[in-house]
């Protein structure tokens, strides 16, 4: 800890130094408050002991000039006078931690410099904990975007936040649907103060999901040695979120029903109806409509959890928001790994938002990692990138062993050369229809330089259909 002495009494600092120095504190010393002033820009000290007495400006206006000017200002103990109680409390209401009335005990000193030092521990503590939450909150990112699928996710959070209502979160794998969660559960609501729970229903098996929901009582099942809370339970006054719920068993289900609708339940083993305050907010990847209809999803139970439905969108389309979201994870990943920050270069850029991202957000984030785990230049460029993005050609049209995807055969006959210009004339054409015929932007996909395509399209006899029609100015006027 850094502890600055302020006092224009030699004798009093050297006393003071000598009882604290045994502790191991960073000690630094001024006989004023113009020369403390200056300490606390270069040392930027935790701790003060500021003298009321001082030369000039006295040490209780000195306090509240600390106190206003920085809102992370350094703690301070006040020393004052023998007799003058009230402008200790004076300075007690002005910000002061704490205060000593001289002539004090030595014992006195160090106590108070302890139970100081112990704040400045917690405030680091703190300040730590506060940053993590802050970078593992940004890296999550499945929020971030100005994509209209993405303006309407983030209203009806905002509408709904308000309220008691159940939830329904609905979308693929990756998208967000727990921060989709988080957000209700923090933003506006009433229960922002209350835990937030999360269960992944697909990640227990049947037999133990209801136990984890509802709790048990000692011996109610095998290996139950004592009573255990279920998430009912620990979530009471605040959020609980069932993941996946659409793999829920049946017998579950039922008991679930009678839960929301009783606004009770009962641990395993036991035969106390437990009152429980809890928010619902459930959220499935799969079609319960379907599931309902196959018989594998309780049609009481859906209409029951879907009072509000939020649909997100998979990445692929809301490709606008893929840049922002790639920055956001690339500066967090660094922050994470300790590494150094590195833009995104545009190669990257560019074959991030044509990929198509089946995994959606999740994906993404781990692509974004790993990218600037393994980086060595300045930026992130698209040689950083897995080779399954780096490989895929426009909307995920990529080569197997039986030819090419998405439409396009590999020609196969006894003329290579003629077949290799066949195969060039339909990846060029599906690239270009993926860019609605702009030859710039399909250059830019195809990591080729404008001219140069410009000339493949006239050798492939594509120069006419492409480039005059659909094509950017710039390509309309060498055509």
């Amino acid at each position: 800890m850094r502890l600055l002495l302020v006092d224009d009494e030699e004798a009093a600092r050297y006393g003071m130094r000598r009882a604290l120095s045994a502790f191991g504190y960073n000690i630094s010393e001024a006989d004023s408050a113009e020369a403390a002033r200056l300490l606390i820009k270069q040392q930027e000290p935790d701790l003060l002991l500021l003298d009321v007495n001082l030369p000039g400006i006295s040490g209780l206006d000195f306090l509240r000039e600390i106190r206003t000017a920085n809102g992370s200002a350094p703690l301070v103990i006040i020393i004052t006078a023998h007799g003058s109680e009230r402008m200790a409390v004076e300075a007690v209401k002005s910000g002061a931690y704490d205060y000593l009335s001289k002539p004090f005990e030595l014992d006195d000193l160090r106590l108070v410099v302890k139970n100081a030092a112990e704040t400045v521990q917690l405030r680091r503590e703190n300040y730590s904990l506060r940053k993590r939450i802050e970078i593992e909150r940004s890296a999550r990112g499945a929020l971030i975007g100005n994509s209209e699928g993405m303006k309407r996710v983030r209203s009806m959070i905002e509408k709904v936040a308000e309220t008691d209502a159940t939830v329904l979160v609905r979308g693929e794998s990756g998208t967000g649907k727990e921060l989709v969660a988080r957000e209700i559960h923090e933003r506006n609501s009433v229960r922002r103060n209350g835990a937030f729970v999360a269960v992944n229903c697909a990640a227990l098996p049947a037999e133990l999901i209801e136990s984890e929901l509802f709790g048990h009582e000692k011996g109610a099942f095998t290996g139950a040695a004592a009573r255990r809370e279920g998430k009912f339970e620990q979530a009471d006054g605040g959020t609980l979120f069932l993941d996946e719920i659409g793999d829920m068993s049946s017998n579950v289900q039922a008991k679930l029903l009678r839960a929301l609708e009783e606004r009770r339940i009962e641990r395993l083993g036991g035969n106390e109806s437990i009152p429980v305050d809890v928010r619902i907010i459930s959220a499935t990847h799969r079609p319960l409509e379907q599931e309902i209809a196959n018989g594998n999803f309780r049609a009481d139970l859906f209409y029951r959890l879907r009072v509000v439905t939020i649909e997100i969108p998979p990445l692929r389309e809301r490709r606008e928001d893929i840049p922002v979201l790639a920055e956001k994870f690339a500066k967090a990943a660094a922050e994470h790994f300790e590494l150094p920050a590195r833009a995104l270069g545009q190669s990257a850029l560019r074959r991030l938002v044509d990929y198509d991202w089946p995994g959606n957000v999740r994906e993404l984030k781990n692509t974004i990692e790993r990218a600037v785990i393994m980086a060595e230049g300045e930026e992130l460029t698209a040689n950083d990138l897995a080779e399954e993005i780096t490989t895929s050609l426009p909307g995920n049209v990529n080569a197997s062993s039986e030819g090419v995807s998405g439409g396009i055969d590999v020609p196969f006959t006894a003329d290579f050369r003629e077949d290799r210009r066949e195969f060039e004339r339909r990846y060029i054409s599906r690239c270009l229809e993926h860019t609605n015929g702009n030859v710039t932007r399909a250059a830019e996909i195809l990591d080729m330089h404008r001219q140069s395509l410009q000339h493949k399209l006239r050798q492939l006899g594509l120069g006419r259909r492409y480039v005059s029609v659909g094509g950017d100015a710039s390509d309309k006027s060498e055509t």
